[in-house]
């Protein structure tokens, strides 16, 4: 069974309330309204009721509407807030004018337990909707930076390979020095273990293979290695690595040293940089036609999820399907220090929140 359908299974069996901050948006409205016929969720879709309603073709059946600017939750939520942000200079008022927000007031549904999950982004940037998680759910106990992936679903006839594969950090962290390289490729195998149940095989990419080629950017994997198996010293990481060699037996064969436990077999693909992950994850989608599920986001003390404003409604159904995962402990977000089905977390570089949109 694919990866996709173990999530929606896991989704079916237990349905989560799933909150979608930009529910007026016909992608959200439509990906809603099949996770609600299909039973994976219990969508609760934030905006005028009116504008909801005329999206969802005036079908809501097995879904909440709720408007930020009329819910009786208001003064709830704004208490709380002002209680979490007061610190930071936040005072009542500002604290009234967050949370009618759409993605704060999902944030808070979720904070406060009115919601198991959130996904927004179709819209908003990802600067906005990491944001608002970040203020609001906060980071998990123990997390440091938050990262994301893909998960990239290669089952199409042409595929010569097929199975599911973990891509990361397609989505936030820019420049990642070797700690938080290392970091994200911890989260990652992580991901990839609670979403599959199998091993995950760690390739920490580069344009180099076993010291082909001599580079500060090369020194910055290698480190990265070195530092993730610190942490977790049963842990299936090998770098650097070319992709060919990561991914293609006959390559990796020919390219990696004796000993290598990855040859040519990796499953979580960690990239150098926001640069080269964003390129490589749309170029295996657009051309290579693998599925791209995300980007998922790790390292949050509850889920919440980002769209690209490019999705479809198949997209907003699969990530409230992965979502529900998350939030029924399938697909885990708190930290571990062993390969056991729970995902390690991280956190954003400022740079990453101020100045990209990498969906």
């Amino acid at each position: 069974m694919l990866a996709l359908d173990r999530i929606i299974d896991a989704a079916r069996a237990a349905p989560r309330s799933i909150v979608l901050p930009e529910g007026s948006d016909p992608r959200i409205a439509a990906g809603a309204r099949r996770a609600a016929r299909e039973g994976i969720a219990r969508p609760i879709l934030l905006g005028a009721r009116e504008e909801v309603m005329a999206a969802l073709d005036g079908d809501a059946r097995g879904i909440a509407i709720e408007d930020p600017a009329t819910s009786p939750r208001l003064q709830a939520y704004a208490e709380a807030l002002h209680l979490l942000r007061h610190a930071k200079g936040m005072d009542l008022a500002t604290a009234w004018r967050r949370v009618r927000e759409p993605l704060a007031f999902a944030a808070m549904m979720v904070r406060q337990g009115d919601a198991d999950g959130t996904v927004g982004g179709a819209v908003a940037t990802t600067a906005e909707t990491v944001r608002a998680a970040l203020q609001i759910i906060g980071l998990a106990p123990g997390a440091k930076i938050v990262s994301s992936f893909f998960l990239m679903i290669l089952c199409e006839d042409y595929h010569e390979q097929k199975g599911a594969y973990v891509f990361s950090d397609c989505g936030l962290v820019i420049d990642p020095d070797a700690a938080e390289l290392a970091d994200i490729a911890r989260a990652a195998a992580h991901s990839y273990n609670a979403m599959t149940g199998e091993a995950p095989r760690v390739a920490m990419l580069s344009f180099s293979t076993n010291g082909s080629a001599r580079h500060q950017r090369v020194d910055k994997v290698v480190e990265a290695v070195r530092l993730a198996r610190q942490a977790e010293p049963d842990l299936v990481i090998e770098g650097e690595l070319q992709f060919d060699a990561a991914f293609v037996a006959t390559v990796g064969a020919a390219k990696t040293a004796p000993g290598s436990r990855i040859r040519g077999d990796a499953n979580v693909f960690v990239f150098p940089n926001l640069d080269a992950a964003n390129i490589g994850y749309k170029i295996a989608q657009r051309i290579g036609g693998a599925k791209a599920i995300g980007p998922v986001l790790q390292g949050l003390a509850k889920p919440a999820n980002d769209l690209s404003r490019g999705c479809s409604q198949d997209d907003v159904f699969h990530m409230i399907a992965l979502t529900c995962a998350q939030a029924g402990r399938t697909l885990p977000v708190a930290m571990s220090g062993k390969i056991d089905s729970v995902w390690q977390n991280s956190r954003p570089a400022a740079a990453s929140l101020g100045e990209t949109r990498a969906g």
